[in-house]
């Protein structure tokens, strides 16, 4: 199952309209930091912002209200998830 994750930006590196330079972000999900890159977003974002992460790609920014909701769905979606599929 393919699954994308909202994710708060905690840092940018790199230029939107520079391809020759690394273009990546660390975005951070309850506690778990992770880099990922931003060739494909659909804007680039700022420190603060939400993306939609995707096998290791940004591939769309949301409106933090709009991430919200998706993160307390995707916990409520884990709650009530058998223990043993989780592990």
């Amino acid at each position: 199952m393919c699954l994308a994750i909202p994710m708060r930006v905690t840092r940018v590196e790199g230029d939107p309209d520079d391809f020759t330079i690394s273009q990546v972000a660390t975005v951070d999900a309850d506690g778990i930091s992770k880099e990922v890159r931003l060739d494909i977003v659909d804007h680039w974002p700022n420190v603060g912002d939400y993306v939609i992460v995707h096998a290791g790609f940004a591939i769309h920014t949301l409106v933090e209200e709009e991430a919200k909701k998706n993160i307390a769905l995707l916990k409520e979606l884990a709650d009530s998830m058998p223990q043993e599929l989780l592990t």
